[in-house]
């Protein structure tokens, strides 16, 4: 009789949070760039009209270059959750003994200061 290892699943909630809140901020960051160039349509001056232009230009390279780097953080957090997810549950006292290492080191860190 073989007992059956527990599933653990990563949910979405467990993937990178401050990834997720610096993807957020850059949106943020674009769309008050838009409505900024946006907002100078009115000025007729050649060379604000050009760099205006350039502007929207590289803004809308950036959203593309967001959406596909967004899919590939998601991603890459994913399976660095599930390797970490696997790890401890393979090793549970490696990875006890690794964390109080790190939590040692981090309080001596702390502690110089």
């Amino acid at each position: 009789m073989s007992a059956k290892k527990p599933e653990h699943h990563v949910t979405e909630e467990a993937v990178s949070p401050a990834a997720d809140q610096l993807i957020v901020e850059f949106k943020s960051l674009m769309a008050d760039a838009e409505a900024l160039i946006h907002a100078t349509e009115g000025h007729a001056d050649g060379t604000l009209s050009s760099i205006r232009s350039k502007a929207l230009e590289t803004l809308t390279n950036a959203k593309e270059s967001l959406s596909g780097i967004e899919g590939q953080l998601s991603d890459k957090a994913k399976e660095a959750a599930a390797s970490a997810d696997d790890f401890v549950h393979r090793k549970p006292w490696e990875a006890v003994g690794v964390a109080a290492g790190l939590g040692l080191l981090i309080g001596l860190l702390i502690h110089r200061r």
